[in-house]
């Protein structure tokens, strides 16, 4: 949810995204065009490298690196080097 339905809501509510950027196929798929699909792989990658503060270590770190940051600190609790899983919360 951090990265892809964010990203979706904003490109649609920058008008980044309407109706003109999706086909609809014969069997019912629905598709992005080419120029749409390069919009969204732009503003993916370029989400990924906005920084936010992970609260638990209280540093600053690329939107991109937070599944992983979560999965070693899941490790971390898993492995009993850390009392409880401390989970990242969007405020």
């Amino acid at each position: 949810p951090l990265l892809g339905e964010r990203l979706a809501l904003s490109l649609v509510n920058r008008k980044q995204l309407a109706s003109r950027d999706f086909r609809t196929m014969d069997n019912g798929a629905v598709l992005l065009t080419d120029d749409a699909r390069k919009t969204v792989l732009i503003a993916y990658q370029e989400r990924k490298r906005e920084e936010l503060v992970q609260p638990f270590i209280g540093e600053k770190v690329p939107i991109g690196l937070l599944p992983y940051l979560q999965a070693q600190l899941l490790a971390r609790h898993l492995r009993g080097d850390l009392g409880g899983y401390p989970p990242f919360l969007w405020k």
